[in-house]
């Protein structure tokens, strides 16, 4: 775990898989809390709550930015936006999503026509292709990204339970050095290849961990 959270550092991008905590990388989380990396912008869907998963950055102010498609199940997250001491950019799930895997497929970026002639439209650029306006998405890549898995072997193929997939496959592709908590790692063979949902070529580091699911 120790040589795992050493490839973290101050003022890095990290993605973070979950949903409201669940896919979350508790254990990881956890190590980087108590390590007391700063100025880190985060790539995620939410942050969780402040009691939970990546909710903890946002409550020891270890973030400098989040990038992320909601922040209303964390109040911290809200006030720090207000007064300015964090960087909040909302983005609309979907495009969260696709802008990630755009990153993790190395793709220069996506039409869509969601957010056209809202907040979201400031800035960016506009197109219109059969008579409808598109805005161009650009890709999203991280330094790190720390995932969950239910199941992985040593090589790094992994097996994600349930819900606690969500975000987690797509961002194993979109960032340099991938580190998984996984509950059970088995030998090299024990995982049906059926099974595999991200393999293990992407994977760097593995730990153990309690898992994706807080309850």
């Amino acid at each position: 775990m120790e040589k795992a959270t050493e490839m973290v550092k101050d003022g890095m991008t990290i993605m973070v898989g979950g949903f409201l905590g669940v896919g979350n990388p508790l254990t990881l989380v956890d190590a980087l809390v108590d390590k007391g990396v700063r100025n880190l912008t985060l790539i995620a869907n939410d942050t969780a709550t402040p009691q939970l998963g990546i909710g903890k950055f946002v409550v020891n102010k270890q973030l400098k930015k989040a990038i992320v498609s909601h922040i209303g199940t964390n109040p911290e997250t809200g006030r720090q936006m207000i007064t300015g001491e964090l960087n909040v950019e909302l983005i609309p799930q979907g495009t969260l999503a696709e802008r990630i895997r755009c990153g993790g497929a190395g793709l220069g970026g996506f039409l869509t026509p969601t957010g056209v002639g809202t907040i979201v439209d400031e800035g960016k650029q506009r197109l219109v292709i059969g008579g409808k306006a598109y805005l161009l998405e650009l890709p999203l890549r991280a330094d790190v990204a720390l995932l969950s898995a239910h199941k992985a072997d040593k090589f790094g193929n992994l097996v994600f339970r349930r819900s606690t997939r969500n975000f987690n496959p797509i961002m194993a592709f979109a960032a340099d050095i991938v580190i998984v908590e996984a509950k059970h790692i088995v030998e090299i063979g024990e995982i049906d290849p059926d099974e595999v949902m991200v393999t293990g070529v992407v994977v760097d580091w593995i730990v153990t961990g309690k898992g994706g699911n807080p309850q």
